[in-house]
């Protein structure tokens, strides 16, 4: 199965060189996405212009793909199986929650010179990057690309009830199974409180498995995906 990738702000399609190899062992295409404004050399990307890549990928696949989120990105994942969900065989969320119809993509960290940078490490303390020691730290803090204010502050627009039927994973690293399910049923991601499949899985690791635990990332996805 066709596997695509996106990874979440500040990040481009690298940041699956670990994860890559270990699918195409188990078996499967991955595909990792570098997406308008991620990495691309352009600034002036919007949401829709990352949604229209995502879309185009899936639209390629030679069979109906499983789509990956991570984090932020889980949106965009999200928004796939909206504008495609005839096409979708199903979603993979990692570490992250679609946002709603009408909201923001990423409005939660400041804008400079029309762009969202890395913030530091200080809004990730505790469980969220425990498990990134000072070399990994450093790594990402050298390849992470500012975030294009079109996309962080793009509005989601969902439109096609069926996505509700797009099988969803959500895939727990830095919080456990218990805690997403308890976030679902107190109304914090009404999304996927709707959505008809909805199997969890837990990774124990901080926010950023693809770098610290890119084996056992790779056997969830690879087992999502024969699922």
């Amino acid at each position: 199965m066709d596997i695509l990738l996106i990874a979440g702000l500040w990040l481009d399609g690298s940041a699956w060189d670990e994860v890559v190899p270990e699918l195409t062992a188990l078996g499967h295409r991955p595909v990792p996405l570098t997406l308008p404004g991620q990495g691309d050399g352009t600034t002036s990307a919007t949401l829709d212009d990352q949604l229209a890549a995502v879309v185009a990928a899936v639209d390629a696949a030679p069979e109906k793909p499983l789509v990956v989120g991570h984090s932020a990105a889980s949106s965009l994942a999200w928004l796939a199986a909206d504008a495609r969900p005839g096409k979708v065989a199903k979603v993979a969320l990692i570490g992250g929650f679609p946002a709603t119809d009408g909201r923001a993509y990423a409005d939660h960290f400041a804008i400079e010179d029309g762009a969202v940078p890395f913030p530091g490490w200080g809004p990730f303390e505790g469980a969220d990057s425990a498990d990134l020691d000072q070399e990994a730290r450093h790594r990402f803090e050298s390849a992470a690309v500012p975030v294009p204010e079109g996309v962080a502050r793009g509005v989601v627009r969902l439109t096609d009830e069926r996505r509700f039927d797009v099988p969803v994973v959500v895939v727990c690293p830095e919080f456990t199974p218990d805690q997403a399910k308890e976030w679902i049923a107190a109304g914090e991601s009404p999304e996927l409180a709707r959505a008809t499949h909805v199997e969890y899985v837990d990774l124990d690791s901080g926010h950023w498995p693809m770098t610290t635990r890119p084996r056992d990332l790779a056997r969830v996805l690879a087992q999502a995906a024969r699922a």
